[in-house]
């Protein structure tokens, strides 16, 4: 079954950086467009950044542009979210989505979760 595996949380400063990693398995990873999401306490969840099956085309929200990269490895069946200038605002718990509702899928996969915190 599908599976995904967020790590890489943690309390960091602001200004600091983290890299945020997520295992996926139980499907045909290089067929699939990957995300990042994020959720303030009390806020909705929202886009991060995404990145298309073979790595090549990305997208990002607006307040993470320049910030955050996201990418992947097809041959470790990994993506990542690497989180530079890092702010207060950044805090959220961070999540892995496999956007499979148009797909053969047939429905969206999400990891469980991992929490980042920017505080001095």
């Amino acid at each position: 079954q599908v599976q995904l595996v967020e790590s890489g949380g943690g309390l960091v400063q602001p200004g600091g950086s983290l890299r945020l990693s997520c295992a996926a398995s139980g499907f045909i990873f290089s067929s699939y467009a990957m995300s990042w999401y994020r959720q303030a306490s009390g806020k909705e969840r929202e886009l991060v950044a995404v990145i298309g099956s073979s790595g090549s085309t990305t997208n990002y929200a607006n307040f993470v542009k320049g910030r955050f990269t996201i990418s992947r490895d097809n041959t470790k069946f990994m993506v990542y979210l690497q989180m530079n200038s890092l702010k207060p605002e950044d805090t959220a718990v961070y999540y892995c989505k496999l956007p499979g509702l148009t797909t053969p899928l047939r429905r969206d996969y999400w990891g469980q979760g991992t929490p980042v915190t920017v505080s001095s």
